[in-house]
């Protein structure tokens, strides 16, 4: 289809996206596999929203004069095929409308920001004037939406074979191994996507492990993932003994073409992870990257102890509670103990002490050097461990506002790992703290592409147009990840403060109460809250929200000053705000990073003593 006939190339509906450029249909960014007659069905309909399209006219579209089909069977064949790929049963429709004896209609709302509907005759008598001012601002609105919108989730590259590994059955017969299960899918994904980078693309453990226990058939989890093959597999460990199965199988067609077995002892379990990431290459005609080697710290044996306790530790560090995270500490550090040239175990303990500086669980003083000398250990080991730079950087970017060598690590671990969403994704933080929000913005779809189906990933993308000062595709985008989880605290916060921004007081105080509702009362969430009270005028319960931080500070439990700082600026104190972020220099305190950006800020810029901490802290 053409630009010529007044209709927009992409056009939204729910969660899908029909681009009528490429002749695809995406959910939720990912492409939904769709023939080529019942996308042309949709077209039609997406084109006139509504109307009746009565079954002559999508015969004459499909059907050009001179074909002999059984048309009447082939339409009917078509819509059951678009039905399917929507989830729109006919007896109970969401989307098409079956019209007896004429035709179909397309009852759900379209995204009139995308799309300038096909033409309609005019009356004769609308003056020829009002016409060119009503195509003038329709033109304008679709230039606006496009320069602002969110950019499509896209596959990982097309010029790369995509790939996932599914979660690992635990074969074991006993439900507490499950541990053990998982950390085997972490590490083969990780083992995968250092075979070659270039010609392998691997999706990351987060998107992945959403299917675990899933019903879902192998063409139905790869359209959501949007993967050329899928890994499966299962583990059975007895004693010390480890039985591993694997198979590949091709998504486009749902054939199996390869599956193997192994079977060898636990201590040569690091040299079996690479040896079937090897072999899953091969299959698919993936050479081994010939500079990929085993990390220094991947010895000929590896102590069963230590191996089973770094997956312990990578087993409590994604429940990302504070009790976890101690828990995963001390795993990681018992993991050392046995095998102290465990690089992964040290990069570990690097990740869970960031997590408790960065949501405040523990003071940063106390958690940030921590973090540093854990992932300064780890590259001292394997200098090629990418999630060991990324996290370095992270505490150059957050805790000692080195800006410089903190840009510096987050492309070191790109260079290293390509595929690795985290390096992307806290990188993308960095940028939106400089400024360089397009970049930012850039950076977390490319995170979002490697991990399409992670909520924090995909909040976060609408955290950068937040910071832009994007709000509407700041909103458009958590509305999306709230699909992905609905019960996912940092998407009702984020989406609180883009309706804040916007004006919407209700809503965001609603959005802000879930969020804290959800994460059981948080420093970052009450102070979100709080603010958004104060700007609602329901200051008195600001202040029950402030006064309660204040009192949990007091009795020795940690709170970033900048939250406090937040909480005052909702109250309109400057004196406050600034003491406060007085405060939050002395501490390093995380968040501390934001305030040049953070619009809930604005209105103390011109403030000398604001200007001051700003250049106090260095932003380039």
């Amino acid at each position: 289809m053409d630009d010529s006939n007044g209709s927009a190339q992409i056009v939204r509906f729910g969660t899908f996206e029909a681009d009528f450029r490429a002749a695809e249909l995406r959910k939720n960014g990912l492409r939904v596999r769709l023939q080529e007659q019942p996308f042309r069905i949709l077209q039609l309909l997406l084109e006139r929203p509504g109307q009746v399209v009565t079954r002559d006219e999508l015969r004459q579209r499909l059907w050009p004069a001179g074909v002999f089909v059984a048309v009447d069977q082939s339409l009917n064949n078509a819509v059951k095929k678009l039905r399917a790929a929507l989830g729109d049963p006919a007896d109970n429709p969401r989307f098409i409308e079956t019209v007896a004896r004429h035709g179909y209609r397309f009852i759900a709302p379209v995204d009139l920001a995308r799309v300038v509907p096909a033409p309609v005759p005019l009356r004769r008598s609308l003056p020829s004037v009002w016409v060119a001012i009503v195509s003038l601002c329709v033109l304008a609105l679709v230039a606006y939406v496009v320069v602002h919108r969110p950019a499509r989730r896209a596959r990982l590259a097309t010029d790369r074979i995509a790939l996932a590994v599914l979660p690992f059955d635990n074969l074991s017969g006993d439900p507490s191994q499950e541990y053990f299960s998982d950390g085997l899918t972490e590490e083969m994904t990780t083992q995968l996507s250092t075979v070659n980078p270039r010609g392998l693309g691997v999706l990351a453990r987060t998107s992945a492990m959403r299917f675990k226990h899933t019903q879902k058939g192998a063409d139905e989890i790869g359209k959501e993932l949007n993967v050329d093959f899928l890994v499966e597999g299962s583990v059975r460990r007895e004693n010390q003994r480890i039985r591993i199965s694997a198979q590949l199988v091709r998504v486009s067609d749902q054939t199996h073409v390869w599956a193997r077995s192994y079977e060898r002892d636990l201590r040569e379990i690091l040299v079996l992870q690479r040896e079937v990431a090897q072999d899953i290459a091969a299959q698919i005609n993936v050479s081994v990257n010939p500079t990929a080697s085993p990390p220094r710290s991947t010895v000929a044996t590896l102590d069963p102890s230590a191996y089973e306790a770094y997956v312990k530790g990578r087993y409590f560090w994604n429940k990302r509670s504070k009790e976890d995270l101690s828990k995963a500490i001390a795993y990681f550090q018992e993991a050392i103990h046995d095998e102290p040239a465990y690089a992964a175990a040290y990069d570990g303990l690097a990740d869970c002490w960031i997590a408790l500086g960065w949501y405040g669980l523990v003071s940063p003083k106390e958690a940030f050097p921590h973090a540093d000398d854990a992932a300064r250990k780890a590259l001292a080991i394997d200098e090629s461990l990418a999630a060991a730079h990324t996290s370095l950087a992270f505490v150059r970017f957050n805790y000692d506002w080195n800006w410089f060598e903190a840009e510096r690590g987050f492309q070191r671990a790109i260079a290293v790992d390509p595929d690795y969403p985290n390096a992307h994704h806290w990188y993308a933080d960095y940028l939106s703290a400089m400024g360089r929000h397009e970049q930012a913005i850039a950076e977390s779809e490319r995170a979002r592409r490697l991990d399409p189906l992670s909520p924090i990933i995909n909040a976060w993308l609408g955290w950068r147009h937040y910071l832009a000062r994007q709000y509407d595709a700041a909103v458009e985008q958590y509305r999306a990840t709230l699909e992905l989880d609905p019960n996912f605290a940092p998407t009702h916060l984020v989406l609180g403060q883009a309706y804040e921004q916007q004006g919407r007081t209700a809503e965001a105080v609603a959005e802000l109460q879930r969020a804290e509702q959800l994460a059981r009362g948080g420093p970052l969430y009450v102070a979100a809250l709080a603010h958004a009270l104060a700007g609602a005028g329901r200051r008195s319960e600001a202040e029950q929200e402030l006064h309660r931080l204040m009192a949990e500070r007091l009795h020795g439990q940690y709170v970033p000053p900048v939250q406090i700082a937040i909480m005052q600026a909702g109250l309109g104190r400057t004196a406050d705000v600034i003491e406060w972020l007085e405060k939050g220099i002395n501490e390093r305190s995380p968040g501390m990073v934001w305030i040049k950006d953070d619009p809930r800020f604005d209105p103390f810029r011109h403030d000398s003593r604001f200007q001051d901490i700003v250049r106090r802290i260095g932003f380039p």
